[in-house]
Protein backbone atom coordinates (compact mmCIF):
# COMPACT_ATOMS: atom_id res chain seq x y z
CA UNK A 1 0.00 0.00 0.00
CA UNK A 2 2.56 2.32 1.08
CA UNK A 3 4.63 1.53 -2.64
CA UNK A 4 1.06 2.36 -4.55
CA UNK A 5 0.95 5.66 -2.55
CA UNK A 6 4.14 6.63 -3.99
CA UNK A 7 3.40 5.78 -7.15
CA UNK A 8 -0.26 7.14 -7.44
CA UNK A 9 1.45 10.74 -6.19
CA UNK A 10 3.99 10.84 -8.57
CA UNK A 11 1.44 9.29 -11.48
CA UNK A 12 -1.51 11.47 -10.57
CA UNK A 13 0.64 14.75 -10.91
CA UNK A 14 1.88 13.52 -14.60
CA UNK A 15 -0.94 15.54 -16.03
CA UNK A 16 -2.77 14.52 -19.35
CA UNK A 17 0.23 15.62 -21.71
CA UNK A 18 1.39 11.85 -22.53
CA UNK A 19 1.61 10.79 -26.01
CA UNK A 20 2.49 7.30 -27.41
CA UNK A 21 2.73 5.30 -30.58
CA UNK A 22 0.04 3.06 -29.40
CA UNK A 23 -2.93 2.37 -31.50
CA UNK A 24 -6.22 0.31 -31.85
CA UNK A 25 -7.89 3.44 -28.78
CA UNK A 26 -11.82 3.24 -29.14
CA UNK A 27 -12.94 6.57 -29.45
CA UNK A 28 -16.21 5.56 -27.14
CA UNK A 29 -18.41 7.20 -25.05
CA UNK A 30 -17.38 7.25 -21.40
CA UNK A 31 -21.11 6.90 -20.24
CA UNK A 32 -24.22 8.80 -19.46
CA UNK A 33 -23.75 12.47 -17.69
CA UNK A 34 -23.38 12.28 -13.98
CA UNK A 35 -25.98 13.48 -11.93
CA UNK A 36 -24.72 15.73 -8.92
CA UNK A 37 -27.76 14.91 -6.62
CA UNK A 38 -26.16 11.67 -6.34
CA UNK A 39 -23.39 10.96 -3.35
CA UNK A 40 -21.67 9.13 -5.37
CA UNK A 41 -20.50 11.75 -7.96
CA UNK A 42 -19.05 13.69 -4.98
CA UNK A 43 -15.36 12.58 -4.09
CA UNK A 44 -16.08 15.04 -1.16
CA UNK A 45 -19.18 16.48 0.37
CA UNK A 46 -17.88 18.01 3.95
CA UNK A 47 -19.83 19.07 7.14
CA UNK A 48 -20.18 22.55 6.61
CA UNK A 49 -18.18 24.19 9.98
CA UNK A 50 -16.48 27.26 8.28
CA UNK A 51 -17.92 30.82 6.60
CA UNK A 52 -15.81 30.30 3.41
CA UNK A 53 -16.42 27.05 1.02
CA UNK A 54 -13.30 25.55 -1.75
CA UNK A 55 -14.50 24.16 -4.97
CA UNK A 56 -11.40 22.00 -6.22
CA UNK A 57 -11.22 20.11 -9.39
CA UNK A 58 -9.39 17.47 -9.68
CA UNK A 59 -6.02 16.84 -12.11
CA UNK A 60 -6.03 13.84 -13.83
CA UNK A 61 -6.46 10.29 -11.91
CA UNK A 62 -7.35 8.21 -15.76
CA UNK A 63 -4.09 7.54 -16.31
CA UNK A 64 -2.37 4.01 -16.73
CA UNK A 65 -6.05 2.70 -17.48
CA UNK A 66 -6.23 5.30 -20.84
CA UNK A 67 -3.12 3.48 -22.52
CA UNK A 68 -5.53 0.17 -22.49
CA UNK A 69 -6.59 -1.17 -26.15
CA UNK A 70 -10.20 -0.05 -26.86
CA UNK A 71 -9.64 2.54 -23.35
CA UNK A 72 -12.43 5.49 -24.07
CA UNK A 73 -10.55 8.72 -24.14
CA UNK A 74 -12.68 10.01 -21.17
CA UNK A 75 -13.24 8.43 -17.87
CA UNK A 76 -16.50 7.09 -16.81
CA UNK A 77 -17.55 8.41 -13.23
CA UNK A 78 -17.21 5.11 -11.46
CA UNK A 79 -13.65 5.03 -12.69
CA UNK A 80 -11.34 2.74 -10.29
CA UNK A 81 -8.27 4.37 -11.28
CA UNK A 82 -9.91 7.75 -10.52
CA UNK A 83 -12.06 7.01 -7.52
CA UNK A 84 -9.59 4.77 -5.76
CA UNK A 85 -6.57 7.85 -6.51
CA UNK A 86 -9.03 10.62 -5.65
CA UNK A 87 -7.87 10.81 -1.88
CA UNK A 88 -4.58 11.08 -2.55
CA UNK A 89 -4.83 14.44 -4.33
CA UNK A 90 -6.69 15.42 -1.50
CA UNK A 91 -4.09 14.80 0.80
CA UNK A 92 -1.51 16.44 -1.22
CA UNK A 93 -3.60 19.01 -2.62
CA UNK A 94 -6.81 20.33 -1.53
CA UNK A 95 -5.95 19.70 1.92
CA UNK A 96 -4.51 23.30 1.70
CA UNK A 97 -7.47 24.18 1.58
CA UNK A 98 -9.32 22.05 4.58
CA UNK A 99 -8.39 24.31 7.49
CA UNK A 100 -10.22 27.46 6.35
CA UNK A 101 -12.97 26.57 4.07
CA UNK A 102 -15.33 23.31 3.72
CA UNK A 103 -13.86 21.35 0.38
CA UNK A 104 -15.94 20.36 -2.12
CA UNK A 105 -14.62 17.90 -4.72
CA UNK A 106 -16.81 16.39 -7.15
CA UNK A 107 -15.80 13.68 -9.89
CA UNK A 108 -15.85 14.31 -13.48
CA UNK A 109 -15.79 12.45 -16.74
CA UNK A 110 -12.27 13.69 -17.19
CA UNK A 111 -9.56 13.32 -20.02
CA UNK A 112 -7.69 10.11 -19.52
CA UNK A 113 -3.10 10.71 -20.12
CA UNK A 114 -3.50 9.49 -23.35
CA UNK A 115 -5.67 11.29 -25.07
CA UNK A 116 -5.14 14.87 -23.85
CA UNK A 117 -1.54 14.14 -25.01
CA UNK A 118 -2.16 13.55 -28.32
CA UNK A 119 -4.41 17.01 -28.37
CA UNK A 120 -1.31 18.98 -26.55
CA UNK A 121 1.14 17.50 -29.09
CA UNK A 122 -1.20 18.23 -32.04
CA UNK A 123 -2.29 22.35 -30.99
CA UNK A 124 0.11 23.17 -27.96
CA UNK A 125 -2.40 22.75 -25.35
CA UNK A 126 -5.27 20.92 -24.14
CA UNK A 127 -8.03 22.85 -25.04
CA UNK A 128 -9.62 20.39 -26.99
CA UNK A 129 -9.54 17.83 -24.79
CA UNK A 130 -11.16 19.64 -21.35
CA UNK A 131 -13.67 22.09 -23.46
CA UNK A 132 -16.09 19.48 -23.26
CA UNK A 133 -17.19 16.57 -21.73
CA UNK A 134 -14.73 17.85 -18.62
CA UNK A 135 -16.29 21.34 -18.62
CA UNK A 136 -19.89 20.44 -19.37
CA UNK A 137 -19.43 17.76 -16.17
CA UNK A 138 -17.52 20.35 -13.89
CA UNK A 139 -20.46 23.45 -14.62
CA UNK A 140 -23.02 20.79 -14.03
CA UNK A 141 -21.48 20.02 -10.99
CA UNK A 142 -21.45 23.66 -10.27
CA UNK A 143 -24.68 23.95 -11.34
CA UNK A 144 -25.45 21.78 -8.58
CA UNK A 145 -23.44 23.16 -5.73
CA UNK A 146 -24.26 26.46 -5.80
CA UNK A 147 -28.13 25.55 -6.41
CA UNK A 148 -28.10 22.70 -3.33
CA UNK A 149 -24.54 22.96 -0.91
CA UNK A 150 -23.55 26.63 -1.49
CA UNK A 151 -25.97 28.74 0.68
CA UNK A 152 -24.75 32.04 -0.55
CA UNK A 153 -21.57 31.62 1.25
CA UNK A 154 -17.81 32.78 -0.18
CA UNK A 155 -16.31 30.38 -1.95
CA UNK A 156 -12.77 29.99 -3.54
CA UNK A 157 -12.27 27.91 -6.75
CA UNK A 158 -9.07 25.67 -7.32
CA UNK A 159 -7.33 22.75 -9.09
CA UNK A 160 -3.97 21.21 -10.51
CA UNK A 161 -3.19 20.73 -13.59
CA UNK A 162 -5.56 19.56 -15.84
CA UNK A 163 -7.92 20.24 -13.19
CA UNK A 164 -6.69 24.21 -13.36
CA UNK A 165 -7.41 24.32 -17.12
CA UNK A 166 -10.71 23.70 -16.34
CA UNK A 167 -10.72 25.95 -13.74
CA UNK A 168 -9.28 28.29 -16.11
CA UNK A 169 -12.35 28.13 -18.47
CA UNK A 170 -14.62 28.36 -15.91
CA UNK A 171 -13.54 32.02 -14.88
CA UNK A 172 -13.57 32.54 -18.63
CA UNK A 173 -16.69 31.24 -19.55
CA UNK A 174 -19.14 30.23 -16.71
CA UNK A 175 -18.60 33.24 -14.09
CA UNK A 176 -19.33 35.48 -17.33
CA UNK A 177 -22.23 33.68 -17.68
CA UNK A 178 -22.75 34.38 -13.64
CA UNK A 179 -21.90 37.20 -12.49
CA UNK A 180 -24.22 36.20 -9.23
CA UNK A 181 -21.80 33.77 -8.20
CA UNK A 182 -18.19 35.72 -9.08
CA UNK A 183 -18.76 38.92 -6.91
CA UNK A 184 -18.60 35.99 -4.29
CA UNK A 185 -15.54 34.10 -5.20
CA UNK A 186 -12.24 34.90 -2.79
CA UNK A 187 -9.80 33.79 -5.55
CA UNK A 188 -8.90 31.62 -7.91
CA UNK A 189 -5.69 29.06 -7.35
CA UNK A 190 -5.25 27.78 -10.83
CA UNK A 191 -1.84 26.16 -9.86
CA UNK A 192 -0.20 24.12 -12.19
CA UNK A 193 -1.98 25.33 -15.26
CA UNK A 194 0.08 28.48 -16.90
CA UNK A 195 -2.61 31.38 -17.15
CA UNK A 196 -1.45 33.96 -19.68
CA UNK A 197 -1.79 37.59 -20.60
CA UNK A 198 -3.68 36.96 -23.25
CA UNK A 199 -6.10 34.86 -21.51
CA UNK A 200 -6.55 38.43 -19.68
CA UNK A 201 -6.97 40.58 -22.42
CA UNK A 202 -9.47 39.08 -23.93
CA UNK A 203 -11.80 38.24 -20.88
CA UNK A 204 -11.35 41.57 -18.99
CA UNK A 205 -13.59 40.36 -15.98
CA UNK A 206 -10.81 38.41 -14.93
CA UNK A 207 -7.93 39.94 -12.51
CA UNK A 208 -4.29 38.53 -12.05
CA UNK A 209 -3.14 38.44 -8.06
CA UNK A 210 -0.92 41.89 -7.38
CA UNK A 211 -0.30 40.85 -3.72
CA UNK A 212 -0.83 38.39 -0.97
CA UNK A 213 -4.13 39.35 0.02
CA UNK A 214 -6.25 41.09 -3.08
CA UNK A 215 -9.55 38.84 -3.72
CA UNK A 216 -11.44 38.30 -6.76
CA UNK A 217 -8.24 37.51 -8.66
CA UNK A 218 -6.47 34.53 -10.11
CA UNK A 219 -3.38 32.83 -8.20
CA UNK A 220 -1.23 30.66 -10.55
CA UNK A 221 2.38 29.25 -10.87
CA UNK A 222 4.44 26.68 -12.69
CA UNK A 223 7.18 25.64 -10.68
CA UNK A 224 10.60 23.77 -12.22
CA UNK A 225 14.40 23.89 -11.81
CA UNK A 226 17.10 25.89 -12.85
CA UNK A 227 18.08 23.65 -16.00
CA UNK A 228 14.43 23.90 -17.78
CA UNK A 229 15.19 27.83 -17.71
CA UNK A 230 18.57 27.71 -18.88
CA UNK A 231 18.03 25.52 -21.79
CA UNK A 232 14.22 27.49 -22.15
CA UNK A 233 12.56 24.18 -22.80
CA UNK A 234 8.42 24.43 -23.46
CA UNK A 235 6.47 22.11 -20.93
CA UNK A 236 3.33 20.91 -21.40
CA UNK A 237 1.80 23.28 -18.46
CA UNK A 238 3.66 26.59 -19.60
CA UNK A 239 1.56 28.52 -22.21
CA UNK A 240 3.49 31.88 -24.16
CA UNK A 241 3.23 34.92 -22.45
CA UNK A 242 2.39 33.16 -18.78
CA UNK A 243 2.38 35.02 -15.74
CA UNK A 244 3.15 33.46 -12.14
CA UNK A 245 3.26 34.97 -8.92
CA UNK A 246 5.70 33.72 -6.42
CA UNK A 247 4.13 31.65 -4.01
CA UNK A 248 6.51 32.82 -0.83
CA UNK A 249 6.38 36.57 -1.53
CA UNK A 250 3.32 37.16 -3.65
CA UNK A 251 5.18 38.93 -6.01
CA UNK A 252 5.05 39.23 -10.02
CA UNK A 253 8.74 40.38 -10.54
CA UNK A 254 12.17 38.77 -10.13
CA UNK A 255 12.24 39.66 -6.27
CA UNK A 256 14.16 36.18 -4.62
CA UNK A 257 12.22 34.75 -1.70
CA UNK A 258 15.22 32.26 0.09
CA UNK A 259 13.53 29.12 1.60
CA UNK A 260 13.77 31.23 5.58
CA UNK A 261 10.84 32.48 4.01
CA UNK A 262 8.69 29.33 3.15
CA UNK A 263 6.70 28.35 6.51
CA UNK A 264 7.10 24.67 6.11
CA UNK A 265 6.37 22.15 2.86
CA UNK A 266 4.23 18.92 2.35
CA UNK A 267 7.29 16.52 2.25
CA UNK A 268 6.74 12.83 1.12
CA UNK A 269 9.08 10.20 1.91
CA UNK A 270 9.69 8.05 -0.81
CA UNK A 271 10.32 4.60 1.27
CA UNK A 272 6.86 5.09 3.89
CA UNK A 273 4.98 7.43 1.52
CA UNK A 274 4.37 9.57 4.63
CA UNK A 275 3.71 13.17 4.27
CA UNK A 276 4.63 15.51 6.87
CA UNK A 277 5.48 19.17 6.55
CA UNK A 278 9.11 19.91 6.89
CA UNK A 279 12.05 22.08 5.30
CA UNK A 280 12.61 21.05 1.49
CA UNK A 281 14.61 23.75 0.65
CA UNK A 282 12.13 24.94 -1.64
CA UNK A 283 13.08 28.97 -2.53
CA UNK A 284 11.10 30.63 -5.18
CA UNK A 285 11.66 33.51 -7.73
CA UNK A 286 9.62 34.47 -10.86
CA UNK A 287 11.24 33.79 -14.03
CA UNK A 288 9.23 36.65 -15.71
CA UNK A 289 10.08 36.11 -19.31
CA UNK A 290 8.81 32.16 -18.89
CA UNK A 291 6.63 33.16 -16.41
CA UNK A 292 7.28 30.21 -13.83
CA UNK A 293 9.00 29.79 -10.64
CA UNK A 294 12.44 28.47 -10.81
CA UNK A 295 13.47 27.07 -7.22
CA UNK A 296 16.81 25.00 -6.23
CA UNK A 297 14.46 22.50 -3.86
CA UNK A 298 15.02 19.15 -5.31
CA UNK A 299 13.06 17.32 -7.37
CA UNK A 300 11.02 13.54 -6.15
CA UNK A 301 12.71 12.17 -8.26
CA UNK A 302 16.11 12.65 -9.36
CA UNK A 303 16.87 13.36 -13.71
CA UNK A 304 18.23 9.12 -14.65
CA UNK A 305 15.33 8.16 -12.15
CA UNK A 306 12.63 10.05 -14.59
CA UNK A 307 10.65 8.02 -17.28
CA UNK A 308 11.12 9.51 -20.81
CA UNK A 309 7.57 11.29 -20.97
CA UNK A 310 8.22 13.29 -17.44
CA UNK A 311 11.46 14.51 -19.16
CA UNK A 312 9.32 15.40 -22.70
CA UNK A 313 6.71 17.11 -21.11
CA UNK A 314 7.86 19.01 -17.98
CA UNK A 315 11.64 19.10 -19.24
CA UNK A 316 14.62 17.26 -17.43
CA UNK A 317 14.42 19.90 -14.37
CA UNK A 318 10.57 19.95 -13.93
CA UNK A 319 8.56 20.31 -10.02
CA UNK A 320 5.17 19.86 -11.70
CA UNK A 321 3.81 17.35 -9.17
CA UNK A 322 5.26 19.36 -6.39
CA UNK A 323 3.60 22.88 -6.94
CA UNK A 324 1.24 22.53 -4.22
CA UNK A 325 3.75 20.44 -1.70
CA UNK A 326 6.53 23.11 -1.85
CA UNK A 327 4.60 25.28 -0.72
CA UNK A 328 1.93 24.21 1.20
CA UNK A 329 2.31 25.88 4.67
CA UNK A 330 2.34 29.00 2.51
CA UNK A 331 -0.67 28.45 0.41
CA UNK A 332 -2.14 27.39 3.84
CA UNK A 333 -1.43 30.92 5.40
CA UNK A 334 -2.23 32.59 1.94
CA UNK A 335 -6.13 31.16 1.79
CA UNK A 336 -6.86 32.46 5.26
CA UNK A 337 -5.07 36.35 4.55
CA UNK A 338 -7.10 36.59 1.33
CA UNK A 339 -10.54 34.92 2.92
CA UNK A 340 -9.83 37.59 6.31
CA UNK A 341 -9.62 40.60 3.98
CA UNK A 342 -12.78 39.56 1.57
CA UNK A 343 -14.56 38.88 4.78
CA UNK A 344 -13.17 41.92 6.24
CA UNK A 345 -14.07 44.22 2.96
CA UNK A 346 -17.93 42.94 3.56
CA UNK A 347 -18.52 44.05 6.85
CA UNK A 348 -20.08 47.24 7.26
CA UNK A 349 -19.80 47.51 10.91
CA UNK A 350 -16.66 48.18 12.58
CA UNK A 351 -17.80 47.22 16.03
CA UNK A 352 -19.46 44.08 14.91
CA UNK A 353 -16.71 42.69 12.70
CA UNK A 354 -13.43 41.53 14.40
CA UNK A 355 -11.47 41.41 11.23
CA UNK A 356 -11.17 45.16 10.73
Amino acid sequence: MKKKFVAMILASAMLAFVVTAMSAYADESAGKAPDYSQKECWCRIPDITKDVDTFYILATEYAESSFKEGAPNYATMDNPEMVDNAPYQFAMNASAFEDSTNVFIPYYRQSGLRYAGEIWKKTGSIDQAISGMPYDDITAALDYYFENFNEGRPFIIAGHSQGSSIAKLVLKKYFKEHPEYYKRMVAAYVIGYAVTKDDLEAFPHLKFATGETDTGVIISWNTEGKKNVEKNVMTAPLLPNAISINPLNWKLDDTYAPASENLGSLVLNMETGELKIGDSGADAQVVPERGTIVTKAPALQSPEELPATSIEFFGPDGRHEQDYLLYYNNIKDNVAKRIKTYMASKCTCDACCPLK
